[in-house]
């Protein structure tokens, strides 16, 4: 019981105090920044009239852009490390157009809704529709973290490590034919 320590959080100390722990943190931090610069985005321009998908690639690329400096540099630390464009930019790129289609999708399902249930000139219908993009940010939240921490943000390819080691187990089995 010496490990409670107080408040009886010794477990959130120890993992918050661990490497994988500050990623975590860091990542979830950056993550609220992109969140909040993409909702404001988003707010705006559907208050203003424009509609749900040009919405969804504004507030995308609005937070995408802090979200990839954050990421990078800040929870995975790889700031003088040399770009690798295949896994960190296309990787990075792919997780990025399946969440714009995510949030494209479910906030467009959404406004067909409120266009239904909710009478025009209506706060709520900002509310709601909004609302929609951030559960589709928070639901994919985990997801893209293991993404970007097993491949995008990596130091090495494990993919093509794999494919390495898969070619010289067909040349060794070759030159032993």
């Amino acid at each position: 019981m010496d490990d409670e320590g107080p408040g009886g959080f010794w477990l959130l100390d120890r993992v918050i105090g661990s490497e994988f722990g500050l990623k975590v943190t860091k990542y979830a931090i950056g993550s609220v920044i992109a969140l909040v610069t993409s909702v404001v985005v988003f707010a705006l321009l559907l208050w203003a009239g424009v509609g749900t998908t040009v919405d969804s690639v504004a507030a995308f690329l609005a937070g995408a852009i802090p979200n990839w400096i954050l990421n990078r540099r800040w929870a995975w630390e790889r700031s003088d490390q040399k770009l690798d464009v295949t896994r960190e930019v296309v990787g990075y790129t792919m997780v990025s157009l399946v969440s714009l289609l995510a949030a494209s999708a479910g906030t467009g399902w959404t406004h067909t809704w409120v266009d239904h249930h909710i009478r025009k000139g209506d706060g709520a219908r900002v509310i709601v529709v909004t609302g929609a993009y951030v559960l589709v940010q928070a639901i994919l939240f985990l997801g893209k973290f293991v993404v970007y921490d097993r491949w995008v943000f990596t130091g090495e390819s494990r993919f093509r490590t794999a494919i390495r080691a898969r070619l010289a187990r067909r040349s060794a089995e070759q030159q032993t034919l």
